[in-house]
């Protein structure tokens, strides 16, 4: 998963609040970060639950096609 947008180097806290949200759901990750943005690593067998568990904390998922940046 990919956070979507630039990241200001200002802003605290993304990549906290996605991995706590996973942690509680018994999801591990693997965290990628790039001067850009942030990515989310995570078992494919385990995506349908992150994507589930990061809607009803509030996140956003917006899924593209597989490979799509």
């Amino acid at each position: 998963m990919k956070v979507v947008g630039e990241l200001d180097f200002s802003l605290i806290g993304i990549l906290s609040s996605l991995s706590q949200v996973l942690a509680e759901a018994k999801i591990g990750l693997f965290a990628l970060s790039t001067y850009r943005t942030d990515y989310l690593l995570v078992k494919e067998t385990d995506l349908e639950a992150a994507v589930r568990a990061l809607e009803q904390a509030g996140h956003t998922i917006k899924q593209g096609k597989e490979g799509e940046a």
